[in-house]
């Protein structure tokens, strides 16, 4: 066990680091998990300009993938459906009905001209051994924009998760060049189903967004859903409202669906229920509206790190202005390598350097007269001369030495002497290059990806606010409360979300929540809906000597179904009134005694403090009380009262029990 306990740490702290940044995590730099980075370069690897069975390129993408064929399918089909990067053709799943995808033997995919211009470069990409040490693969692609955003992720790793939404293409886009411009910007996701979206709570990429269908009200009775919130399918949602219907929260005539290309899901509202009315139901019961957490987590510099969407925007757009001077440099190298041939060209055809090779007895003769020759013009050439470029003179066919002009040369030449110059004044600010290129492609693809979900702040539509109130029983004489309890009784009406308080004779007390039928005991004789704003009057016996006790409280702080005491459970404690509210008169009658000079005494309960609900409350009096009953206010009007006694006693606030406050 000793030797065991090492060996599993260490075992563990490795499955869970591949599964958070080799898995579940993408990657800041190029925003792709591995699955996604694999596909994409082996469809790179694959293209030629058709359409490929998806099966090939998951069976290529194999050799770099360690695992089976169905997780490289379904990322590749997930993918395709986010239409940035690859073009499809076949079924490849409904989005809007959840309908699947066909098997990968039946549909065709390839890579999009965005996908061509801005994930590869091979010349910027860095390399590593393939799981099997095989093949070669892309630590990470030269990504030049932020696929975290377009894309958005979610993954569940070893203690850990992601949940990035996507983002509108235009928007990043325009996101990237505010910060170039050093100007300020804001980023809100963009649903490809549409929908409504509230994005008060969406705090730059973290917190949680609210997202709501499109509902069309047609006429008084008639609603039709024309767009679904994100991560919604028309099976999912008509399923939530026959749940909601189900479970009696509204009332339906009909639900019918016509989706086909557009989402049209139509409802018809019961009799007694208006459009409007329903809406609101709509919105509160079913998934018509949803609420998404968001998480943007990512790996930077192999570590999981916790971001937000400008973190995210900065670090993209400053790795874009390091790929574009990378590659102007690469293409300055290859254009000054061009002139640089081509000038020798020029000159070993123009001075007719190849007639001297006529008298060379050998290979390495010739070399050594063509590089006395061009040695001439070394002076105006960018780079030394070197023995591969001699090589290359020698392996000039006749037929281009015989069509060779001077003129054309010379043109060919002057070109590229302006692309050297524009590459030069571009390198000398990048920034304006990258800023230009963003433009570029904005306007060459910015119009196949417009915004679909519209921004808007709505109100919270609370279930409790709109539930249907039902009937409530409460059979006194049986000791049973709830929905199904029907005769006999004494009625409420409340919702599903309302809660109870139980009062009971011996000073117990409970919350409940509203029960289809429930036993809360015979000796129940106060069941009303929690309100805690409400104030409880209580007058009771402390035990035998009927020394009574008065007390004005709220019901604010709970557990659910606890049963607690509104005062110290003592033989013979009983309560003697209980009512609510303000202006309660008693008349409180004393047990009779020799001499006793007063037999009854009259209260007004206002003027005790509202104390806490497990207070003991003000002594009446120091006399026993034999009964109390309630008289009208307005007959004591103007008679002076007597107050109750307000002395501290040693229990007049005894401490709330432990738990959650509701």
């Amino acid at each position: 066990m000793r030797y065991l306990k090492p060996l599993m740490d260490q075992n563990f702290l490795e499955y869970a680091s591949y599964v958070i940044k080799d898995r579940a995590i993408p990657d800041i730099l190029d925003g792709l998990k591995p699955v996604q980075r694999r596909i994409l370069y082996s469809m790179r690897e694959m293209d030629d300009g058709k359409f490929i069975k998806v099966a090939n390129i998951v069976g290529d993408s194999m050799k770099l993938h360690p695992h089976g064929d169905a997780s490289i399918g379904s990322a590749l089909i997930v993918m395709a459906n986010k239409e940035y990067f690859i073009e499809k053709q076949g079924n490849f799943g409904n989005l809007l009905t959840g309908d699947p995808a066909s098997a990968p033997r039946y549909i065709e995919a390839r890579l999009t001209p965005l996908a061509k211009e801005v994930l590869f470069n091979s010349e910027l990409t860095e390399f590593s051994d393939s799981y099997d040490g095989r093949n070669q693969e892309p630590v990470v692609l030269p990504s030049k924009l932020p696929v975290s955003l377009l894309f958005g992720a979610e993954g569940i790793a070893v203690g850990m998760s992601t949940r990035i939404l996507p983002h509108n293409f235009n928007e990043v886009l325009d996101a990237q060049i505010a910060f170039l411009k050093k100007e300020s910007f804001r980023l809100f996701p963009d649903f490809m189903n549409g929908g409504l979206l509230d994005t008060e709570q969406y705090e730059d990429g973290n917190g949680k967004v609210r997202v709501r269908a499109r509902i069309d009200v047609i006429d008084e009775k008639i609603l039709t859903v024309r767009e679904l919130p994100f991560g919604v399918t028309t099976e999912s949602l008509i399923q939530s409202v026959q749940d909601a219907v189900n479970k009696g929260k509204f009332k339906l005539s009909s639900i019918d669906d016509f989706t086909a290309e557009e989402v049209e899901i139509e409802l018809k509202a019961a009799r007694g229920t208006d459009s409007k009315k329903l809406l609101k139901l709509l919105y509160a019961f079913t998934q018509c509206e949803v609420s998404i957490s968001v998480n943007m987590l990512l790996i930077q510099e192999n570590q999981p790190v916790n971001l937000n969407v400008s973190e995210v925007v900065q670090q993209n757009t400053i790795r874009l202005k390091d790929i574009l001077r990378r590659e102007l440099l690469l293409s300055l190298e290859h254009a000054r390598r061009n002139w640089h041939m081509r000038r020798m060209e020029m000159y070993f055809i123009g001075e007719k350097i190849y007639q001297k090779l006529e008298a060379c007895d050998s290979y390495e003769e010739a070399l050594e007269v063509v590089k006395k020759a061009v040695m001439h013009i070394e002076s105006v050439l960018p780079f030394p001369i070197e023995q591969v470029d001699i090589e290359k003179l020698l392996t000039l066919q006749i037929k281009r030495i015989s069509r060779y002009d001077q003129q054309d040369s010379q043109k060919e030449l002057d070109k590229l002497k302006v692309i050297i110059s524009s590459l030069n004044k571009s390198l000398k600010d990048v920034t304006r290059y990258t800023i230009k290129y963003l433009e570029k492609i904005k306007d060459k693809y910015g119009g196949d990806y417009p915004r679909r979900s519209k921004i808007e702040s709505f109100d919270e539509i609370r279930a409790q606010d709109v539930a249907e109130k039902q009937k409530v029983g409460w059979d006194r004489k049986e000791g049973f409360l709830g929905l199904n309890v029907k005769s006999g009784t004494t009625s409420f009406f409340c919702s599903a979300y309302d809660k109870m308080v139980i009062i009971r004779k011996d000073g117990t007390y409970q919350v409940i929540r509203v029960p289809e039928k429930q036993f809360i005991g015979k000796n129940a004789i106060c069941v009303e809906k929690l309100n805690s704003e409400t104030v409880h009057n209580v007058l009771y016996w402390e035990g035998a000597t009927r020394v009574c006790y008065a007390k004005r409280f709220r019901v604010e702080k709970f557990i659910m179904d606890r049963e607690y005491n509104l005062f110290p459970a003592k033989k013979g404690a009983k309560i003697l009134h209980m009512s609510q509210g303000n202006g309660i008169l008693l008349e409180v009658s004393f047990v009779p005694t020799p001499r006793i000079r007063k037999s009854k005494d009259i209260f007004f309960l206002d003027d005790l403090v509202i104390k806490g609900i497990q207070a003991r409350g003000n002594k009446v009096s120091s006399k026993s009380v034999q009964s109390v009953k309630v008289i009208p206010n307005k007959e004591h009007s103007d008679q002076e009262l007597p107050l109750l006694e307000e002395k501290p006693h040693p229990l007049q606030e005894l401490p709330l029990p432990e738990g959650p406050e509701n």
